[in-house]
């Protein structure tokens, strides 16, 4: 056997020199662990978190489009029978005053009209639909569509002097605006000046 080949024997000299070193490294190598747990449950800590705001705000999401359903289930039905309003208004408004007071048949044709009428409004107001307040408020450009400008040196510029067709609402969404005439010519709206007048849109 040559002297390559022969084994290296450990000495206690040697292994008493190697056993500090050994000792030195066991810290480090347990910080390192330690360091490494402590960024794997900071990422995941992170990802919890991240997953709980997910959930809260799909479920916050779904409760807004439950509660929205609930609203606005009747929007398409309710604008489809503000027609039938408009027309039962022009019913009543077709029928003179002379042959309400004169003619049996058209004052009992116009109670019933008149009738109906209140009985939609009442259905109306059961399910959060409301009439748009026009006349004599300021023009709110989100309520209101303007149809013409009215020349009234008496009236502030931008009140709603003329309402042609009414507005509704249902809940806070709008069904459809009123469409009105706007004053204009006369000075702009101040506090002064609209006193006495409901300027709230």
């Amino acid at each position: 056997m040559t002297q390559q080949d022969t084994p290296t024997t450990a000495t206690p000299e040697t292994q008493a020199e190697a056993a500090p070193q050994e000792a030195a490294a066991a810290p480090e190598q347990a910080s390192s662990r330690e360091d490494e747990l402590v960024a794997e449950v900071t990422v995941l800590k992170d990802q919890l978190l991240r997953a709980v705001a997910e959930t809260e705000n799909v479920r916050r999401r779904l409760e807004q489009q439950a509660e929205d359903r609930g609203k606005y289930a009747v929007a398409g039905f309710a604008k489809d029978m503000l027609q039938v309003a408009d027309n039962l208004r022009r019913a009543l408004e077709s029928i003179p005053a002379e042959a309400r007071e004169n003619d049996t048949m058209a004052h009992k044709l116009a109670e019933g009209v008149e009738l109906t009428e209140r009985v939609m409004l009442s259905a109306f107001e059961r399910y959060n639909i409301k009439k748009i307040e026009a006349l004599g408020h300021r023009f709110d450009p989100h309520q209101h569509q303007a149809m013409m400008e009215v020349e009234d040196v008496n009236q502030p510029s931008g009140m709603v002097v003329l309402e042609m067709q009414p507005g509704y609402v249902i809940s806070d969404r709008l069904l459809r605006p009123a469409m009105v005439g706007v004053s204009k010519g006369g000075p702009k709206p101040t506090a002064e000046n609209t006193a006495g007048l409901d300027t709230s849109a």
